[in-house]
């Protein structure tokens, strides 16, 4: 399943404008109760409704309309693109959030991108799989991605990489001489594996997706047809210009991974992805 429905993506969408619903309900010309009703999630939008918001609120109608009224998802990735890599499952409050082990198969090094709010499931991991950690790296500093960070490092005190625009978010720090503030274009290495350093406000203003040669590790900027809420909604003109920019320009065949729902690949943003 998708992790926003129809009604999470109009809403980010209006969020991010500044809009309110009369507002939205005039300039697509639906009922303001009709708005309330499909922003609630009460029923699924006709054609025409989706169509309409979409050229409301800035959005692509016949991605829109894929997603919300043609049934799609992203194909499941093909095992081969990514096999050095581990998603780990987490929840908070019910919540589910991913964190991902980027690893390099002779070395056995590996790099965590965020916690997945599970650090006993990470930790696990990194002694089943007899990995060496070699680093932390965060999407974002929001507590669901990085809750937990304490624990790991009191096993493992390894460097953390963070967008320095985010630090302030952490809930808990580590301490300056594990901190490593984030470079455009700089990475880092697992074994023979490198991750190269991308950032990508909008969802948080220090932002980062981790780049490899065939995946990239987005975080919140990006879900499967739909992207994560702006924090502060000044950030949506921004949020919008990373997704576009910065990860649709990447290679089709490259494969997503996000912090919330499915594993999607450029070529599927590009063709469904309404904000894109």
């Amino acid at each position: 399943m998708l992790e926003d429905e129809f009604c999470d993506i109009i809403k980010k969408a209006r969020s991010g404008l500044g809009s309110g619903v009369e507002a939205v309900a005039s300039a697509s010309r639906l009922d303001v109760q009709i708005l309330r009703a499909l922003e609630a999630g009460k029923r699924p939008p006709t054609r025409a409704e989706a169509q309409a918001l979409a050229a409301a609120l800035g959005l692509n109608p016949a991605k829109l309309v894929s997603i919300a009224c043609e049934g799609w998802t992203p194909p499941p990735p093909d095992p081969g693109r990514a096999p050095h890599v581990l998603t780990i499952h987490g929840d908070i409050g019910g919540y589910a959030v991913k964190g991902y082990l980027f690893l390099d198969p002779a070395t056995r090094e590996a790099v965590m991108i965020d916690t997945a709010y599970n650090p006993e499931a990470m930790l696990a991991t990194l002694g089943d799989q007899a990995l060496t950690l070699r680093a932390v790296c965060l999407t974002h500093g929001h507590t669901d991605h990085a809750g937990g960070l304490d624990a790991i490092l009191a096993r493992y005190p390894v460097p953390v990489h963070i967008g320095e625009d985010d630090w302030n978010l952490l809930g808990w720090r580590p301490s300056p001489s594990l901190r490593k503030f984030v470079t455009d274009g700089e990475g880092i290495c697992a074994g023979g594996m490198k991750l190269r350093f991308l950032r990508t406000p909008g969802h948080t203003p220090g932002g980062v997706c981790y780049r490899a040669d065939e995946c990239c590790f987005v975080g919140d900027t990006l879900f499967a047809g739909s992207i994560g809420r702006a924090n502060p909604p000044s950030l949506y003109p921004t949020h919008l210009e990373s997704v576009r920019s910065r990860l649709l320009t990447l290679p089709d065949d490259m494969t997503l991974f996000p912090g919330h729902g499915p594993p999607t690949t450029v070529r599927e943003e590009k063709a469904h992805n309404p904000f894109g």
